[in-house]
């Protein structure tokens, strides 16, 4: 692992690292954000999964998390969206390709190789955060937004008992039933839609997939509220199969990060009271 950057702020560290990724077989950029903290001490982990064309660094920039997160004494880890570089297939629309990987393992070619972000995410990442940051690995959380929406809550219904709390701003909610995941889910693992049941949360909780605590929030200004996100979807099948959740639309707001970070901090306070 090789530190790019290291930058004080709010008393702690915001740093940026590179390594070579066996999931992916490619470099890999994420960014850790390290609180203030006591020698030794192990502190709490909150997963951030940025959407779509983002890196590690919009959240970084944008996201205005910090100051919570040193308040808190949360370390805040942002993952890249998808493997990238020279040799990494890539396609014209910023809805598949590179910065678009939808937190899947791909199965069709030329994707299978690289885009195999759910292993990268699920397996390699944390194993090298826990060995080489001051973290309780008993206590974590996982946010996103949009496509990172998504990943965080397939990846925490996937693995039961690896994440205390769960949140996501502006969620994709069901790839079965919108245009983005049904070009993602196509193209990267096939046309048979059985398959896709483990990357949609609605289907995910449908078949018996729980959270210990849920929270949402979703702009009712946002564009892609009705064709793409299909907040509903989630809030029905939550309802359904008695699933608790708390999910906020918020008037006005937006899918941008002027809307996330508003919200950030309300949803760091939130995963710090269960972490």
């Amino acid at each position: 692992m090789e530190q790019v950057s290291a930058n004080r702020s709010h008393g702690g560290t915001q740093g940026i690292f590179a390594h070579q990724s066996g999931a992916t077989g490619t470099p890999m950029t994420f960014s850790v954000f390290v609180p203030r903290h006591a020698p030794g001490a192990k502190l709490p982990v909150l997963w951030y999964l940025s959407g779509l064309t983002c890196t590690h660094a919009n959240v970084m920039e944008k996201g205005e998390y910090r100051r919570a997160c040193a308040d808190h004494g949360i370390v805040f880890v942002a993952p890249d969206t998808s493997p990238r570089g020279e040799g990494v297939p890539d396609d014209e629309a910023y809805d598949f390709g590179q910065g678009a990987g939808f937190y899947v393992d791909a199965t069709r070619e030329p994707w299978a190789a690289s885009f195999r972000m759910r292993s990268y995410l699920e397996q390699e990442l944390p194993a090298l955060i826990a060995a080489e940051f001051p973290v309780d690995m008993g206590r974590q959380g996982i946010t996103g937004h949009s496509m990172g929406g998504h990943g965080a809550l397939t990846i925490s219904l996937r693995n039961p008992g690896r994440f205390r709390s769960t949140s996501a701003f502006a969620p994709i909610v069901s790839p079965l039933n919108c245009p983005w995941g049904e070009k993602a889910l196509t193209g990267y693992i096939g046309e048979d839609r059985a398959g896709w049941r483990e990357y949609d949360a609605c289907a995910l909780i449908e078949d018996g997939g729980r959270l210990p605590d849920l929270l949402v929030e979703q702009g009712e200004a946002d564009a892609f509220l009705a064709e793409q996100l299909k907040t509903h979807l989630l809030a029905d099948v939550c309802k359904k199969v008695g699933q608790s959740a708390i999910i906020r639309m918020q008037p006005g707001y937006d899918h941008s990060y002027f809307f996330i970070s508003t919200f950030m901090a309300e949803h760091i306070a939130w995963h710090a009271a269960r972490l």
